[in-house]
């Protein structure tokens, strides 16, 4: 029989007692920064601990370390398998501080435990164990040539990576980043985002533990618009990958031409729709599904489900099946392991989705349940799930992506309607479509501009399918075997002996 260790232990205890990091990590060890910054935690707004802050010279002597590790230390240079070793080590130990590192995400960013434990650190470790596999398994070529010539095609690891990565998933999306890279026989600096900068400080010093010689995995946490802008405009820079905002990846493309051309990969915003038709095979469970797609980690998803677009005949069934599902969702203690849906990331973001729930309401909107803040004596950024219906598709709440728990409802009156609403959208990141009809399935899916396309399901996958968006949402592919072709450079070596 196992027990139920998250729901067992008393998070709040553990969380008096936690030690947070208190440097960057640079070069294998910790560091003083350029300055500290107070840590906020949103689960009750107080302050976790001072931990250093970076600045554009920080960031210059990050780069050095990965540069150096490059250039003239073993990585790589090691045989891939053994590159997979370590990775694979790097898993086991993330995998044994599972707790640790699960309390310090749910304490940066308010991620309920259960989820960070169970969810957050499982993609993490699947994530460096797949690529630890996966490091020896990529082969070169020999392509056919004239008798007296050899041609050779291989794989050359590119050098040192930047990658910047949200707070939303700071581990997962942060592995999604060094798997592939560390495998390629890459050396990376990471930048972590301002609100979630600890967890990842710790990982990178348990990669040392197991076996990452120094300057390989470098990690600092700044300010974007310093840090970010340095890492983006340094010419040691090899590659720069990016996950956030459409309007901060516009930034890094002109970085790199102000630069040195550096490639750069980026998974942007989302507004993806979630189309529900008559004939989906359950609808009560397609209502439930769209109900985690958009409460799920607070709404804060680039692929989150934030727009229904259901076919009228079963708008009402759906919507109401939502409305009383939202109450399972109700906000609580990130702490608390029964807990499904914490604060949003701070109260900046809070008060800005306030904001645009009033601004998309008074433009003819209509809140069929929550629009309002939630506990409120916490002292954290807390806000109720929420409905809307009655929307323009001109509404902010239609077009814009808030990143938190408010679905927009839009009722449409057949298929070719449903695919014109859907694909009214600057972004392509995901789509869904409910149906039970496999050609509708095939015809609907083919005609939405998405990276992912879910049928009767949301959000799921598996490490050996890429993940990326198309428009607005982005380019590159992370997961899979696609993502190593990001990290290395292709070298041809043509060899006359004739």
């Amino acid at each position: 029989m196992t027990t139920d260790h998250v729901g067992t232990t008393d998070w709040a205890a553990r969380a008096a007692d936690l030690t947070t990091p208190g440097g960057i990590f640079v070069g294998g060890e910790f560091r003083a920064a350029a300055g500290t910054r107070a840590i906020v935690t949103p689960r009750d707004g107080s302050t976790l601990g001072e931990l250093a802050w970076a600045d554009a010279a920080d960031a210059d002597r990050a780069v050095a370390e990965a540069r150096r590790a490059f250039d003239h230390g073993p990585w790589p240079r090691l045989h891939p398998r053994e590159r997979g070793e370590i990775l694979q080590a790097f898993a086991a130990l993330v995998d044994r501080h599972r707790d640790e590192l699960a309390l310090l995400i749910s304490l940066e960013m308010g991620k309920p435990i259960r989820i960070a434990h169970e969810i957050e650190l499982r993609a993490l470790v699947r994530t460096l164990r797949y690529y630890g596999e996966l490091a020896d398994k990529e082969h070169g070529e020999i392509t056919p040539t004239t008798e007296g010539d050899l041609s050779l095609v291989t794989r050359e690891p590119a050098g040192v990576v930047a990658a910047v990565v949200p707070w939303n998933f700071p581990l997962t999306l942060a592995g999604w980043k060094i798997g592939p890279a560390l495998a390629a026989g890459c050396t990376v600096v990471l930048k972590t985002a301002e609100q979630s900068p600890l967890s990842m400080q710790r990982v990178a010093e348990l990669g040392i533990e197991a076996g990452l010689p120094a300057g390989v995995l470098n990690v600092l946490s700044g300010d974007g618009a310093v840090v970010g802008r340095a890492l983006g405009e340094h010419h040691d820079v090899d590659i720069l990958t990016f996950t956030g905002s459409t309007a901060v990846g516009r930034h890094f493309l002109r970085y790199s031409a102000d630069s040195n051309l550096k490639r750069v990969y980026l998974e942007l915003g989302g507004k993806s729709p979630n189309i529900i038709l008559p004939d989906a095979p359950d609808l009560d469970a397609a209502a439930d599904t769209a109900a985690w797609a958009i409460f799920f980690n607070t709404g804060e998803m680039c692929t989150a489900g934030s727009r229904l677009v259901v076919h009228r005949e079963v708008a009402d069934q759906v919507v109401t099946r939502i409305v009383e599902t939202s109450a399972q969702w109700a906000p609580g203690d990130p702490l608390d392991p029964a807990t499904r849906m914490g604060p949003v990331v701070d109260e900046r973001s809070l008060q800005r989705i306030l904001g645009q729930l009033d601004e998309g309401v008074a433009a003819g909107g209509e809140v069929r349940v929550g629009g309002r803040r939630a506990r409120s004596d916490s002292g954290g950024p807390y806000l109720e799930p929420t409905v809307v219906t009655g929307l323009a598709p001109d509404n902010l709440l239609v077009r814009e992506e808030l990143f938190a728990p408010v679905l927009s409802v839009l009722e449409v009156a057949d298929e070719d309607d449903a695919v014109r609403v859907a694909g009214d959208t600057p972004y392509g990141l995901a789509a869904a479509v409910w149906t039970s009809d496999l050609g509708t399935a095939h015809r609907v899916s083919r005609r939405l501009k998405a990276g992912t396309v879910w049928v009767n399901c949301y959000e799921e996958g598996d490490l050996s399918v890429p993940f990326g968006g198309v428009k607005l949402s982005g380019f590159g592919r992370d997961k899979s075997r696609h993502a190593l072709d990001e990290y290395t450079d292709l070298k041809t070596t043509w060899v006359h002996y004739g």
